[in-house]
């Protein structure tokens, strides 16, 4: 039986695994251990637990354990396409029963897909904060299990301050490694059906996918990354949802990816045509964008960092924001706090990838 006691230690130890340092500063270990740790306290079937790009808050690097695994594009593609308790709308822990009146028929990716599957109730939760979305997390209770309850709701809302911070800071830590300066091939492409289903790649594309979300032995690697930014084409063309289909995703090694989705021409109907996903490095702009989000860099900050990008000396900073070269230096010594480094070169270094 879950007591409010044994609810409190559950929060404190979630808590603790988001201050642990380097040992869970990886976002899928992190994640991996804060599943097994919720587990034990409010129960369910499967979930799947997607890192977004904080900006455009599409996914791009999911953990899940789903019984529909074979029929993976067409979920995707059902979670993007559905208004009600879509990730982006929300900004804290609902249920599906909660969000329906106790009618789930009313959710379409339930009313396709959720209810062959036996799932009783979803428990959905973002992890958003000022600077940005940076993942939504869905737990599936699949029948006969009970709908999840207002007080496994109200802790699970408890649990994300704490798990958002700690998801930010694994991102920011991707860049303390400066990627290699040895060109790398680009762009790779993914051709998709309209229905989201792999039609042909370039070379290079099963090797990147294989590193971005690493296959179980003996298997082909699930172009996952591709059928998210294909399903926010879907949800952008059906009006769902207004962001564009990219998302940027960290590879390997400092390296950051931008992956992006677009219809191909031809005589069809816009719908009736395939998807080209295209995987190329980021460019520095794309980086910097991340790189400063995940930092927690504040609105000047990023300001006082273009500049610096740029060359330009604390003199011409200080004409240009209109501030002394004092409050500069005392901006750039909060960058450094941040960022945790201490020279300007490595600044620009790890947000530029240069």
């Amino acid at each position: 039986m879950t007591t409010s006691t044994s609810l409190a230690r559950s929060a404190d130890r979630v808590a603790q695994l988001c201050r642990i340092g380097p040992v869970h500063d990886d976002a899928r270990t992190l994640r991996l251990a804060l599943l097994d740790e919720v587990s034990r306290t409010v129960a369910f079937d499967a979930y799947a637990w997607l890192l977004t790009d904080p900006e455009t808050e599409v996914g791009c690097a999911p953990l899940a354990d789903a019984p529909c695994l074979d029929q993976l594009p067409r979920l995707i593609a059902l979670k993007y396409l559905t208004p009600l308790n879509r990730w982006t709308s929300l900004d804290s822990a609902t249920t599906l029963q909660r969000a329906t009146g106790g009618q789930p028929e009313r959710s379409l990716v339930w009313r396709e897909l959720l209810r062959a599957l036996g799932v009783a109730d979803v428990a959905s939760l973002v992890f958003r904060d000022r600077f940005g979305c940076w993942a939504f997390l869905d737990l599936w209770r699949i029948d006969p299990a009970p709908p999840f309850t207002d007080v496994e709701v109200q802790f699970l809302t408890q649990l994300l301050p704490p798990i958002t911070t700690a998801l930010r800071r694994a991102e920011a830590r991707t860049f303390d490694v400066i990627p290699a300066s040895a060109p790398r091939p680009g762009p790779i492409v993914l051709m998709l059906s309209p229905q989201l289903e792999v039609r042909s790649q370039t070379p290079d594309t099963e090797h990147f996918l294989s590193t971005l979300v690493p296959p179980d032995v003996d298997r082909r690697p699930i172009p996952a990354a591709a059928y998210n930014v294909g399903a926010q084409l879907l949800a952008l063309e059906a009006g769902v949802d207004h962001h564009p289909p990219s998302a940027r995703v960290h590879l390997a090694g400092g390296v950051w990816l931008t992956v992006r989705a677009a219809r191909m021409g031809g005589v069809a109907s816009p719908h009736d045509r395939d998807v080209a996903v295209t995987i190329e490095s980021a460019s520095s702009e794309d980086r910097m964008g991340v790189f400063t989000r995940a930092c927690g860099l504040s609105a000047r900050e990023v300001q006082l960092l273009t500049h610096l990008a740029t060359g330009s000396e604390t003199r011409h900073i200080a004409r240009e924001m209109v501030l002394s070269e004092h409050t500069v230096q005392d901006h750039l010594k909060s960058i450094f706090a941040k960022t945790g480094v201490r020279a300007r070169r490595t600044l620009l270094a790890r947000a530029l990838g240069r």
